[in-house]
């Protein structure tokens, strides 16, 4: 398998800060948090862990109720002050100990916190791949830049589709009727 393709023995998904006080703020924010539930959910369904960051979830409040209903019960968020979610205590730790080497990224900001993730996750020798479908900014143009910098800094573009395609490898995977239904 190519060294670019996602493997679901070494992934996994982190949601940044998809959180509700973004929600009358983030122009399209009523289309990347069903998004990124969809994105949520199917990883679930493929067995692969789910990371979720939250950035002062005192000021911003909580994750996103369309997310935190894909959710388990019981989930752990990693909250932070950090733009970085390597800021968050206790991230990084929780990436090493699931034994992964591939980081797949949707949320918000894309040129702050989704950003800046994705570099720090690049320096720790993590691979990044970025949900292109699933990050957004207030402004396109910060959106797009920020999509620019993470590129050349090595992060994979994908999207949803292609990444639960990409972990299941084959429609004769068991969940392959699951996840189709998830992503019409």
């Amino acid at each position: 398998m190519h060294p670019q393709i996602l493997d679901k023995t070494k992934a996994a998904l982190v949601v940044v800060d998809i959180q509700e006080a973004f929600r009358n703020v983030i122009p399209d924010f009523e289309l990347i948090a069903p998004r990124a539930s969809t994105a949520v959910s199917g990883f679930r369904v493929l067995g692969i862990p789910v990371l979720v960051t939250e950035q002062y979830p005192k000021g911003l409040g909580p994750t996103a109720e369309e997310i935190r209903l894909a959710l388990p019960d019981g989930y752990e968020t990693y909250e932070k002050t950090a733009f970085s979610s390597c800021g968050a205590p206790l991230f990084v730790d929780k990436l090493t100990e699931l034994g992964v080497s591939q980081v797949v990224l949707c949320g918000l900001e894309t040129h702050i916190c989704v950003s800046q993730t994705a570099h720090d996750l690049l320096e720790r020798g993590f691979q990044v791949h970025i949900l292109c479908d699933c990050v957004t900014s207030r402004f396109e143009y910060n959106r797009l830049a920020g999509l620019q910098k993470m590129r050349r800094a090595g992060v994979i573009e994908s999207s949803i589709e292609m990444a639960l395609f990409e972990l299941m490898r084959d429609a004769k995977h068991e969940q392959f009727k699951e996840i189709q239904a998830l992503i019409k």
